[in-house]
């Protein structure tokens, strides 16, 4: 039985210790990477509009809209090509998105930016949660409500790809923008951002 107990320890620490070598190698992934934010401050970003955004417990948040109009946190510098990783999380309600290469930085639209939706009850999903709205469709359309998701982001010249929890949701191939800034919208519901980084060249 003694030896039976020290077998399953030894196990134990085995499958422990390769757990955190996972997770450590996944972190080293990013050593180099910008953090836009870590939740704890607004970092790299500043508010335009007028929702209630702040710092709470080790993410930013809005969920109240003020005058019905979507507010941004927006990045303070341009990036053209760049990795970027998001975690973030939504309610069932939520309506957001992570904008890229926006062209203005006091007016941020999917007009004038590519935007990566979060919006599970979008009325036309085919643009819901994943997809690049106006641009690639996603379907079936894949949920983030109600937990906490990531977004690996990729833009490289005319090619951007997304990732939703590891899944691929999204490949475009467009040369409308070629730099601009990021924007995380808060445009319903509620949303959170914990960790925003970045690398660029």
């Amino acid at each position: 039985m003694l030896a039976r107990f020290k077998g399953l320890l030894a196990l134990a620490l085995v499958i422990s210790a390769c757990t955190a070598a996972q997770h450590a190698a996944q972190a080293g992934d990013r050593t180099n990477w910008t953090v836009l934010t870590d939740g704890s401050t607004f970092g790299e970003f500043s508010t335009i509009g007028h929702d209630n955004w702040r710092s709470q417990d080790g993410a930013l948040v809005a969920d109240a809209s003020i005058n019905g109009a979507p507010s941004y946190l927006v990045s303070a510098g341009s990036y053209s090509d760049f990795d970027l990783y998001v975690e973030f999380y939504a309610s069932n309600d939520a309506n957001s998105g992570v904008f890229l290469r926006c062209q203005d930085r006091a007016d941020i639209s999917d007009l004038n930016c590519y935007e990566v939706n979060i919006f599970d009850q979008r009325p036309d999903p085919s643009y819901g949660t994943g997809a690049i709205v106006r641009h690639v469709e996603v379907g079936p359309m894949p949920k983030a409500g109600g937990r906490w998701n990531s977004f690996e982001i990729s833009a490289r010249g005319r090619d951007i790809t997304v990732k939703l929890n590891g899944r691929s949701t999204a490949r475009l191939r467009s040369g409308l923008f070629s730099s601009g800034f990021i924007a995380l919208q808060h445009g319903g519901g509620t949303i959170k951002f914990r960790r925003v980084e970045i690398s660029s060249n």
